[in-house]
């Protein structure tokens, strides 16, 4: 019986449950099978190890890629059609009609705007695009 008591002990001291890998705090609780930060409400698995979980990094890989409106998977000088008109604001102004084609398009991954391409589009110039509003040709 004194097996069971300990057990219980252990699973519910404070001292058990590690601090908080996002600030650090020490008022971390068990909520099921993760713990929680009631300070920053950040939640994570108490079997990975605290710090750089390994999920994090492997997620990066696959975001690193970028795709197209349909799914293909893009890269440096694709030849890309769009499939939307794209308005566009700034010196020129117009817009670019659905149907027109970029080649050589140059890909910016994790650009903060969104916008992952770098292309030349006739009679536009240099722009960026969205992978959204493309499609790879051929």
């Amino acid at each position: 019986m004194t097996d069971s008591t300990a057990d219980t002990a252990s699973a519910t001291d404070p001292e058990a449950v590690p601090p908080c890998p996002e600030c650090a705090s020490e008022y971390a609780y068990e909520s099921g099978p993760l713990l929680v930060c009631p300070m920053c409400g950040h939640e994570w698995s108490g079997s990975a190890p605290t710090g750089t979980d390994d999920a994090d990094h492997a997620g990066d890989a696959a975001d690193a890629e970028i795709r197209d409106a349909v799914g293909n998977a893009l890269a440096d000088g694709d030849t890309v059609t769009l499939v939307k008109t794209v308005k566009v604001s700034g010196a020129g102004g117009g817009s670019i009609k659905v149907g027109t084609k970029v080649t050589g398009i140059r890909l910016v991954p994790g650009a903060a705007d969104g916008h992952d391409i770098d292309a030349r589009v006739p009679g536009f110039g240099k722009m960026k695009l969205k992978s959204s509003v493309v499609k790879r040709a051929g």
